[in-house]
């Protein structure tokens, strides 16, 4: 297993960046790895998604965790790699959030592949905490 994470604290409360969590098809507005995203069904554990990378092709995924306003678990299969992401939310006094996100990859070139897919963590966070800063009072 091969296993990383990244954190930001964010000028917002964590229901806010959640409302933006929750709103997949907007993901593609602060997460350059996103071009489109189709989710079929509530944004709830067991609901399973497809997220199209540019120039990929897209890969299908299923919400293992949802805890409303703390964290999400994502899990994807890619033939024998395994990428769990977890998405956790801690909320600090003064409107603001710690946003961590983890990743855990399981299989043959896990930390190739687990390198890759978290290359872009902390590009990923700022355009969060931009559009998040964009949307809210």
């Amino acid at each position: 297993m091969w296993k990383h994470s990244y954190s930001r604290e964010i000028a917002a409360p964590a229901s806010a960046i959640w409302t933006m969590f929750c709103d997949v098809h907007s993901w593609k507005h602060w997460n350059a790895g996103v071009e489109a995203m189709e989710i079929h069904g509530p944004f709830a554990a067991g609901t399973k998604f497809r997220m199209k990378p540019p120039g990929q092709a897209p890969l299908d995924s299923q919400l293992l965790e949802v805890t409303p306003d703390e964290v999400f678990v994502d899990e994807t299969h890619v033939g024998d790699v395994t990428v769990i992401v977890t998405h956790r939310l801690e909320e600090l006094e003064a409107r603001r959030t710690r946003v961590t996100y983890q990743i855990e990859v399981y299989g043959p070139g896990g930390a190739e592949v687990g390198a890759a897919v978290s290359a872009d963590f902390p590009e990923v966070l700022a355009a969060l905490a931009a559009w998040v800063g964009a949307k809210i009072p």
